[in-house]
């Protein structure tokens, strides 16, 4: 008696990674028209890729037109920011099994950012608000150092979650205060100046202070805890906020 033998496509069917999800992606191109619109991407894909991998299917086999940052794709550059599924996230870091690809994954770019085209904003004003706030180490030794600046690895601890940030914008683009006004410096650039405010080798912590005592500074944050959720790096965002809001009242620091 012949042993039964699966089907050659069906044992390649059974053997397949790959699921159809749908990419619903927001479009807006300001030579076509003044309105973005939703235009869907069936893809055959690896649950284990990433939305990324997803974007890039699109683009290099569907659609070259579409089009969005991305740099180093593993989650240090920052580039690739945007909303999916409603929430501020890295492309890079999403896979697409964690985001329920039974249902369209929406792709949109991040908000209170000026769409320049698809998922890619303006970031300019992000930007200026980051120098702004001096992200530099400044002392009032202006020679050059003969040896190096030491610090105790306690002083360092002090600040050390606030240089995790990457500069993707995901935390200040998360922000209500920030979407309703883009005069407010926003998360990141405060989370930057937290960084040398309480750097024990930095000396312009009272000028950065005074900087974020302005009207459009620290004091607009809301406590929401949209911009701690949206990190991709863990940073503890709206502590590092109110740290700065504690400095500006005491002094201390």
């Amino acid at each position: 008696m012949a042993t039964p033998v699966m089907d050659k496509v069906e044992a390649e069917s059974a053997a397949s990674p790959y699921i159809t999800v749908t990419f619903r992606v927001r479009r807006f191109n300001p030579e076509v028209s003044a309105e973005a619109v939703w235009e869907d991407f069936q893809l055959e894909i690896d649950p284990k890729e990433r939305v990324l991998d997803g974007l890039h299917k699109i683009k290099w086999d569907i659609d070259g037109t579409l089009t969005f940052r991305r740099s180093c794709a593993h989650g240090i550059c920052g580039s690739d920011a945007m909303r999916i599924n409603g929430k501020n996230r890295l492309a890079c870091k999403t896979l697409i099994k964690d985001i329920n690809p039974e249902k369209p994954i929406t792709v949109e770019p991040i908000k209170g950012l000026t769409v320049l085209k698809d998922l890619v904003v303006d970031m300019e004003p992000f930007f200026q608000a980051y120098r702004d706030v001096m992200p530099f180490l400044i002392t009032k030794d202006t020679n050059e150092p003969t040896r190096e600046r030491l610090q105790t690895a306690e002083d360092r601890e002090r600040f050390d979650d606030t240089t995790k940030c990457i500069l993707c914008a995901a935390c200040t683009s998360s922000c209500p205060v920030f979407w309703n006004d883009g005069q407010y410096f926003g998360p990141a650039a405060i989370v930057n100046a937290h960084r040398f405010i309480f750097d024990s080798r930095d000396e312009a912590g009272e000028q950065r202070l005074e900087i974020l005592n302005d009207k459009d500074g620290v004091w607009r944050c809301r406590t929401t805890f949209n911009c701690t959720d949206a990190c991709p790096r863990g940073i503890e965002v709206t502590k590092a906020i109110a740290e700065v809001k504690k400095a500006l009242i005491t002094r201390r620091f």
